[in-house]
């Protein structure tokens, strides 16, 4: 990873030509000198960064290939690129380019990772924030916690509060009470102060520093904050909203003063301990003696071993909205919607299951999330793929309705209607969430599959052919029977019998005896597609007429049927249109 050198007041570059006088947290002040001429540069850090990073890149660049590559890149005036000659010899010097004189090499601190301080992920319910997280932390140590309405400041950073000791009973001349030959003990209740989340993670990262070596750097520490948003953030954080500046070393730009008891605290839980980078450290705050005010407790100031990520779920923005002070002292990750896919990078397909149908989740999330789209006109209550858990890759009826119905019908159709011919039911009327149940004898809730699939057939969601076969009619004319006959016959309540002499034959003529004009009605409930086009459909599709699979349309009065998928697609068809006729077709394979 790429290193730098953090410069600080009285760094010289070894030609004499440029001197750091004084610094704040923005700018450096610098004294120039070249070719006789005096001057002071006020140079902006992040300007200096531009530079760094350049340069990095392009070693043998000029000063003047900088300014002309740079200049108007970013919001920076444009004005301040006219030091560019001081610019390229401090970004020099940071490199290690340019030798820096009357300043020791210990009394500085080497910045090599660049994961942000304060990072929010956020995004739409089910889009990996979480998942994000744990993979980067996997061998990190973490101290997690979940912000919600009743989260403040003292259950985050800490307070009293009762707990149990066990002590001595002793009798009314103070003497111990022993039975048996032991000690008798009850429990007391007595007042402490407890750590919570944020104090926990504070003094484990002074502690992996005082583990530290003067020139290595020390383990990291992760607070890390589930939906951050759930809670009210100004009331949560308190006074270490100042804490969030950080300067460019990741230390906090402003400590703050800590009270009685949490100096108590901070000075029992860091007692015996010594910081070997303390000079390093302090050189940050001008020689301030900051390490023995934070080992004493009596100030509180992050250090750059800890790392603050949260999470934010686009859909709970009006919970408690951030507010944009608070905001600019984070990094934001947006986390879109996509596809989702395992640790060795490859795609889940998972499916929705509903009895013997099977519908693609992908398709689900396309269609489901342009609805919401376009009925909220916003991006906040879109579905992500991980927003519930599929097992073997497939997501229950139970899982579907209990989960992603809920939150459709509940949190973002609500207030907008269900008017839309997604929510339509068989009877002209509205799907409402409550015909997606029925009670059995002992009131136990039952899923109503038919009302799911109602439902992703309004929406149009993929649906997933489950056949077992290959498609192809290359080995009709030997699945015969004794009689010639194909394998697939169909018997009718009247007693008729259909076989062919190829199993698309007794299918076709099962459709005939049938009679077309019954089946126009249902073709949309008949769900089995090859390439994308319906098995019977009213017109001819280009994907069948110019595929080179072997599919081909047969025309029986004015439907086209699919020639050249397997028998159990032709079964499941035929059985389809008898349940959806009451038929009672036996259809045996």
């Amino acid at each position: 990873m790429p290193e730098y050198i953090l410069l600080h007041k009285n760094d010289t570059s070894s030609n004499g030509q440029i001197r750091i006088i004084d610094e704040d947290r923005l700018c450096y002040l610098v004294e120039s000198t070249s070719k006789g001429a005096y001057g002071l540069r006020t140079i902006s850090k992040s300007l200096l960064k531009e530079y760094i990073d350049y340069f990095e890149k392009h070693p043998n660049a000029s000063a003047n290939d900088a300014r002309n590559d740079l200049s108007g890149l970013t919001k920076i005036d444009k004005f301040e690129y006219g030091y560019t000659s001081t610019l390229t010899l401090m970004a020099k010097m940071a490199l290690g380019k340019e030798a820096i004189i009357n300043t020791s090499e210990n009394s500085r601190l080497s910045y090599t990772n660049k994961k942000p301080h304060q990072i929010i992920f956020y995004g739409a319910p089910g889009t990996g924030k979480s998942y994000t997280i744990n993979e980067t932390t996997k061998s990190e140590s973490v101290i997690r916690t979940t912000f919600h309405p009743d989260s403040d400041y003292s259950t985050f950073v800490g307070a009293y509060k009762p707990t149990t000791i066990q002590v001595t009973m002793r009798d009314v001349s103070g003497h111990k009470i022993i039975e048996g030959g032991k000690e008798v003990k009850e429990d007391r209740i007595v007042y402490e102060f407890v750590n919570q989340s944020f104090l926990q993670a504070y003094i484990q990262a002074w502690k992996y520093y005082a583990e530290t070596t003067v020139d290595a750097e020390p383990q990291k520490q992760y607070l890390i904050i589930e939906e951050i948003n759930r809670g009210n953030c100004a009331q949560i954080f308190g006074d270490l909203f100042q804490l969030l500046d950080r300067n460019s070393t990741g230390f906090s730009d402003y400590p703050i003063y800590t009270d009685n008891d949490m100096r108590k605290q901070l000075f029992k839980a860091f007692e015996g301990l010594s910081i070997s980078q303390s000079e390093n450290i302090n050189n940050l705050y001008n020689g301030r003696n900051v390490i023995k005010q934070v080992l004493k407790g009596e100030i509180l100031l992050l250090p750059n071993n800890l790392y603050i990520w949260a999470t934010m779920n686009t859909s709970d923005q009006s919970l408690f909205p951030v507010d944009s002070a608070f905001k600019r002292r984070w990094e934001w990750q947006y986390m879109p919607i996509g596809k989702g896919y395992d640790d060795n990078g490859n795609e889940l397909n998972w499916k929705i299951c509903i009895g013997a149908n099977e519908y693609d989740w992908w398709s689900f999330i396309e269609k489901i999330n342009l609805q919401i789209g376009s009925t909220t006109n916003s991006e906040d209550k879109k579905l992500g793929f991980f927003f519930c858990k599929a097992e073997n890759n497939c997501i229950s009826a139970e899982t579907f309705v209990g989960k992603v119905i809920f939150y459709l019908w509940n949190d973002v159709f609500k207030d907008y209607g269900f008017d839309g011919t997604i929510f339509k039911d068989t009877d002209g009327g509205t799907l409402s969430f409550d015909k997606f149940y029925r009670a059995d004898r002992n009131g136990k809730a039952i899923v109503q599959n038919d009302k799911i699939d109602l439902f992703l057939n309004n929406l149009g969601v993929d649906f997933i052919n489950n056949d077992i076969e290959e498609d192809s009619e290359r080995n009709d004319y030997e699945e015969i029977d004794n009689n010639g006959n194909s394998r697939l016959k169909i018997l009718f309540p009247d007693g008729t019998q259909i076989v062919g002499k190829t199993r698309f034959d007794a299918y076709i003529n099962t459709i005939k005896k049938i009679g077309t004009t019954f089946i126009i009605p249902i073709i949309q409930d008949l769900k089995y597609t090859r390439l994308g086009c319906p098995l019977i459909s009213s017109k001819k599709y280009k994907e069948i007429d110019n595929n080179t699979q072997g599919y081909s349309y047969i025309e029986l009065n004015g439907l086209y049927f699919i020639k050249g998928m397997n028998g159990k697609t032709m079964c499941n068809v035929l059985n389809t249109i008898s349940d959806k006729l009451n038929l009672n077709l036996k259809v045996e394979y």
